[in-house]
């Protein structure tokens, strides 16, 4: 146990190491990407390494690459599906760039050895997975494998070698076709799903459409076609249903259009027993490790009501208990917001002036602590709980936190103590609540910082570096990308 406690930590020197970054990149095996249609789900780094493999957006990981080993530096470089050009991997190639086509969830990242270009190709839809790696005539391909309950079959051509994969003990079919027809069938899953949306409005940019396609995409990759269930990512550690991010992609689906899929998620989670865990499996099992957090039952009621159907029974404790920042129990602004918004067992006037909303220049995260920093969860006061006695300090407290942010957006809050990298997920949030307020040109700003954070292909980390804009952490993030949606929405009915 020892051995394998140093062996995560990084702290043994015989331990694997993980390859270093391309400039610019992120470190090989933490996912940019995701693939998928709420079937088989596939998250890939910045260098075409599947990374991350799952039959469900919120099931039982396929791939052995723990969150834990990924922040110590410790992965060995035959994790999950690695293709190789000549024996090299894609983080030894010269560069690399990645891309969805168009209206997609289908996956293409490029390569380039000296002259030799590799194209790779990886899409996933229901079942099947598909990667398929193209160069040159006198390069040799292959594929490192190193998946659980997955078999695969390989189809080597001149210059090109497909993997396609499926759960379950049969081996998918080997020819050409099966590879292509798979590939062509995740396209025109997605742009036909892309093609119900509701688009923004009159005005509304190209960026600001590309963003708004791409955060659906991902609500999208990530919600059970089966279940209902939302994964807030495709990673280890994620890779289950939080009630807030949950919900806020059904408020996402409900806004652009999406009204079946709303309803499948909102009655997916009415039906969790939301006091006995912070996350749930797609089954709706309970996750041990994390208790119960103040501010589900707010969510979970607003996305109900949302989408027109009966909201969860109450009441729900709040007090004494977790809040978005997960850490000790407490009375969180957060957690009061939800509550008053769901009209159980919320606060009062007199708790709110607990929480300073007019003593000290806005809305403070503990109760009663001055201290304990503005917090950015005072924007949920205006968008989703819509507490209208609070809209000026509200106001107050996300411009204040907008003018200490940094060029890719804000962290959560002054008291936050997880260093100054920025979250994705309180900026677009607080972009959400400004733009409704009527402030427009702060809420573009915010939404400008959003632009900045997300990655070449689009997607939005859950933190990018201070000084970097290079993801940290889970990419895509689920909830970043529903508030994405909402404030584009907000911003252009």
């Amino acid at each position: 146990m020892a051995a394998g406690v140093l062996l995560v930590s990084g702290g043994s020197d015989s331990g694997p190491r993980t390859p270093p970054a391309l400039p610019g990149l992120p470190p090989p095996f933490l996912g940019t990407v995701v693939t998928g249609n709420g079937g088989l789900t596939a998250a890939v780094d910045a260098y075409g390494n599947v990374v991350d493999l799952r039959a469900g957006p919120a099931g039982a990981a396929l791939i052995d690459n723990p969150s834990d080993r990924q922040a110590a530096g410790t992965v060995p470089e035959d994790t999950g599906i690695v293709p190789r050009v000549d024996g090299k991997p894609m983080w030894e190639a010269d560069s690399v760039s990645q891309r969805y086509l168009a209206g997609t969830d289908v996956v293409r990242t490029v390569a380039r050895f000296g002259a030799e270009g590799v194209v790779m190709t990886t899409a996933a839809v229901g079942r099947v997975l598909v990667v398929s790696v193209e160069s040159g005539p006198k390069a040799n391909l292959s594929f490192d494998v190193n998946v659980h309950g997955i078999r695969c079959a390989r189809q080597r051509q001149a210059a090109q070698l497909r993997l396609t994969c499926g759960p379950g003990r049969v081996v998918p079919p080997a020819p050409a076709a099966a590879a292509r027809d798979a590939i062509t069938g995740a396209i025109k899953e997605g742009r036909s799903w892309e093609g119900r949306s509701r688009p923004l409005g009159t005005g509304a940019p190209r960026w600001a459409r590309s963003m708004y396609e791409r955060s659906l995409m991902t609500i999208h990759a990530l919600t059970s076609r089966k279940t209902g269930a939302v994964a807030a990512g495709a990673r280890d550690g994620w890779a289950y249903v939080w009630p807030r991010d949950a919900a806020t992609a059904a408020l996402a689906l409900e806004t652009s259009g999406h009204h079946a899929e709303a309803r499948r998620v909102a009655r997916f989670l009415t039906g969790l027993d939301l006091d006995a865990a912070a996350r749930f499996t797609e089954s709706g099992a309970p996750v041990p490790g994390r208790d119960a957090q103040g501010d589900a039952f707010g969510w979970v009621t607003a996305a109900a009501k949302a989408t027109g159907i009966k909201p969860p029974k109450g009441p729900h404790r709040w007090r004494d208990r977790a809040d978005y920042q997960e850490s000790s129990p407490g009375t969180y602004l957060g957690n009061a917001l939800a509550a008053a918004g769901a009209h159980v067992d919320g606060p009062k006037t007199g708790l709110f002036d607990g929480f300073s909303a007019h003593q000290h220049r806005g809305l403070v995260r503990v109760e009663g602590d001055p201290g304990s920093g503005l917090d950015s969860a005072a924007g949920w006061a205006v968008r989703p709980f819509r507490l209208r006695a609070l809209y000026p300090a509200a106001e107050r407290t996300l411009l204040q936190l907008t003018r200490d942010g940094t060029e890719y957006g804000i962290t959560p809050g002054e008291g936050w103590e997880g260093g100054d990298d920025p979250w994705t997920a309180p900026t677009a949030w607080s972009a959400w609540a400004l733009a409704g307020l009527g402030d427009r040109r702060s809420a573009l700003s915010l939404v400008a910082d959003l632009r900045r954070a997300a990655t070449p292909a689009g997607d939005l980390p859950e933190r990018v570096g201070v000084h970097t804009g290079i993801p940290t952490s889970t990419t895509p993030l689920l909830w970043s990308s529903a508030f994405a949606v909402l404030a584009l929405r907000e911003l252009w009915p």
